[in-house]
């Protein structure tokens, strides 16, 4: 996504509230918004002013449904501060009883890898679905002196589990500027040394030393668009995690995946996302 100080805030209210705002921050991150603030009466989404356009909620299955009463307004916003938003909203979450996403305010927990995040303006605090999932593929795969690249790193939470599971070499590309800065200061935080941090999108993947693993957790078009690159830069039986897309979409993700000689091995699902894995 491209970065940009001004956002579009969507303020929703939903009736019945569930499980129409799950539906609806379904629908709206796959028409390009990023970041959602539930509340008791629905959500309010934000998207950058230079990713919406007249017509956006156009399609949007759930807005034509009788089972739901949604009203909305919308004003442009100065850049959101998440840390105030997500102090607000955010709990702990616990992966697999082995890995806790944790703000600093939060109490420590006991657990093999604990992740202390702080979004500000980036995508991937373990709470939606696609991280959540991500994460416990990392917990599933043997990191140990691995190369690994982390696309669409948002909070570069994936980066550092994975670091935490023993890579030793990690690049972490974003193509928003902020969450660049967010996740070197969230590497910093979590004591990351082995994991650089680059901005922009496929075109900047380093092309020297082919990765053992790919995590890209970002949409189903980017996926498509970019498949080709990441095969080129994994080592063969390497393995590829793609997340981000919903399950009617697998089809479409593994067709691309099998025409470049992957192998399709599994997928997690939840609440219709999706997150798969490949081998080279």
């Amino acid at each position: 996504m491209t970065m940009s100080n001004v956002y579009i805030e969507y303020n929703f209210k939903v009736a019945p509230p569930q499980p129409g705002t799950e539906i609806l921050i379904a629908e709206l991150g796959q028409a390009g918004f990023e970041s959602f603030v539930e509340n008791e009466e629905g959500v309010q989404a934000y998207i950058q002013k230079g990713e919406w356009h007249e017509g956006i909620l156009d399609d949007l299955f759930i807005l034509k449904s009788v089972e739901f009463d949604i009203t909305f307004q919308q004003k442009e916003i100065a850049q959101v501060n998440w840390n105030e938003e997500w102090e607000k909203n955010f709990s702990p979450i616990v992966v697999a009883d082995a890995c806790a996403v944790r703000a600093p305010f939060h109490d420590p927990f006991q657990v093999k890898y604990e992740i202390i995040i702080e979004p500000k303006m980036s995508f991937g605090t373990g709470h939606h679905e696609t991280t959540f999932m991500m994460l416990q593929h990392i917990l599933e795969t043997n990191c140990e002196g691995k190369r690994v690249l982390d696309m669409g790193c948002g909070t570069a939470v994936l980066a550092i589990l994975a670091e935490m599971r023993g890579a030793t070499s990690l690049d972490a590309i974003d193509i928003d500027s902020w969450c660049v800065e967010n996740s070197i200061e969230n590497l910093q935080r979590n004591s990351c040394t082995h994991t650089r941090t680059i901005l922009g999108g496929a075109e900047v993947i380093p092309t020297a030393d082919r990765y053992d693993i790919i995590i890209a957790n970002i949409n189903r078009n980017i996926l498509l668009e970019d498949m080709e690159t990441y095969v080129s830069v994994l080592k063969k039986g390497g393995e590829l995690f793609l997340s981000g897309f919903y399950k009617e979409d697998l089809p479409i993700i593994t067709t691309c995946c099998n025409n470049l000689g992957l192998t399709f091995v599994e997928n997690k699902e939840k609440n219709n996302w999706i997150a798969a894995k490949f081998v080279n």
